[in-house]
């Protein structure tokens, strides 16, 4: 059966779908970082009585609230399109952002970080599923991990304008900030951000009075455990767990870790932006090996790498040795991440990618959680050097193991539910026109 034929009247602007998504992401960079660059401020916030401790459980309620919108505006996504979802992601968390600057209290400032992360959890779902619908054949991994480079120009943005504006206009200043790019970004989305042809099309396929997949297909959630997908469903899952738990306990404690093993201040710091310049090196690069490799293989061999020059930290080189080594491991860490959106996008159907890529962010913010967690108690109990770098090694490799468990071809006897004219276009979501 052949489902009517669907258009945007915005399929001309199509240019705009990269440029627009990354910098909705690059928003998101800046407002997840933000409150790290605050935190000292608001610790000496008269009135607020906030301690290490409290600031910490503000932190993790901001995070709670990422990973539920990341679970819950993925389906959304695949319901109402993606077009209205970003909008209203950048809307949601742009507004309670600004509010941030104005809350009397830590409860408020905590319910609204809370809130805010909700929007700020379902942007990045979203738009990796837009930027891998209209990616070119062959060049899904790419997009991903150009993507991907706007959260951390964003979180590097964040430092530089806290080091300027704090001292003069006060911690409000950065919310305010942060928020204002909104005012010029919503305007262009509105305008020049078309829907997905492949979600329209997938739409259409649910309009339609055909029963068996198309009414399966209603509840984007359970696909993800239908057709053959469950176990490459829960793979996903615990490999995202893995890799957010190292992207976020490396960020939050290298400096620390390295101040255990013997380096000055400076150094320690010094490492932390070597790491985050690999992870930008390292998202170029992995985006063109996986569009040549393939996924699997290169979802594989960059947790391996990351388990590598993980453990390799352990080892104090000297002089520029040990940056060498921080500038490997930050290449293969954070694109090993984004490595399993870009596979997730490549594997699950356009009417639950937004669904999958949301599912798998979400579960993997608990790793998130732990990893910050994981890397405290190891240096309250002194053994975060050189032991830290081997848990994280331990980790990565656990990464690696769980992605090989994603199956190859879910359940070929078993058809994934899309329309005719779907799997008429499905060639331009995979590499070489074949699942890798």
């Amino acid at each position: 059966m052949t489902i009517r034929k669907t258009e945007d009247p915005r399929a001309r602007y199509s240019g705009w779908v990269a440029p627009l998504c990354w910098t909705a992401v690059a928003l998101e960079g800046f407002d997840l970082v933000v409150l790290g660059v605050v935190l000292p401020s608001l610790l000496q916030e008269p009135g607020w009585g906030l301690t290490p401790n409290t600031a910490s459980l503000v932190s993790v309620v901001g995070l709670v609230g990422v990973m539920l919108g990341a679970m819950a505006v993925g389906a959304i996504s695949d319901i109402i399109g993606r077009r209205r979802t970003v909008v209203w992601t950048v809307i949601i968390f742009s507004v309670l952002t600004l509010a941030c600057a104005f809350a009397p209290n830590p409860f408020i400032f905590g319910l609204l970080r809370f809130l805010a992360g909700l929007g700020l959890g379902g942007v990045l779902p979203t738009a990796i599923a837009m930027v891998n619908e209209f990616a070119r054949t062959g060049r899904g991994g790419t997009a991903t991990t150009s993507l991907m480079t706007g959260y951390h120009v964003g979180a590097v943005a964040t430092a530089l304008l806290g080091i300027l504006l704090i001292p003069r206009y006060g911690w409000e200043s950065m919310f305010v900030i942060g928020a204002l790019p909104a005012l010029v970004l919503v305007p262009l989305l509105l305008k020049y951000l078309p829907e997905s042809d492949a979600f329209l099309r997938a739409r259409a396929g649910l309009d339609s009075p055909a029963g068996g997949a198309a009414k399966r297909s209603k509840n984007p959630v359970g696909i993800l455990f239908q057709h053959g997908l469950a176990r490459s469903t829960i793979a996903f899952w615990i490999t995202s767990f893995m890799g957010l738990l190292l992207v976020y306990g490396l960020n939050t404690w290298l400096p620390q870790i390295m101040r255990s093993a013997g380096y000055e201040l400076g150094a320690a710091l010094a490492l932390l932006l070597v790491l985050n310049v690999g992870a930008v090196l390292g998202l170029l690069i992995a985006g063109k090996v996986a569009d040549r490799i393939g996924n699997r293989r290169s979802t594989i061999a960059w947790f391996a790498g990351a388990a590598l020059f993980l453990a390799l930290l352990s080892i104090k080189l000297p002089g520029i040795g040990v940056y060498v080594s921080v500038l490997l491991a930050g290449m293969f860490v954070f694109s090993a991440q984004v490595l399993v959106y870009a596979y997730i996008s490549h594997l699950y159907p356009a009417v639950v990618r937004a669904t999958a890529v949301g599912a798998a962010s979400g579960f993997g913010r608990l790793g998130a959680i732990s990893g910050p967690l994981i890397g405290g108690w190891l240096l309250t109990v002194g053994l975060a050097y050189p032991w830290g770098f081997y848990i994280f090694a331990v980790v990565a490799a656990l990464g690696a193991l769980s992605i090989m468990l994603v199956n190859r071809d879910p359940a070929p006897n078993e058809p994934l539910p899309v329309d005719e004219d779907e799997a008429d276009h499905a060639g331009e979501r995979h590499v070489g026109g074949t699942r890798n």
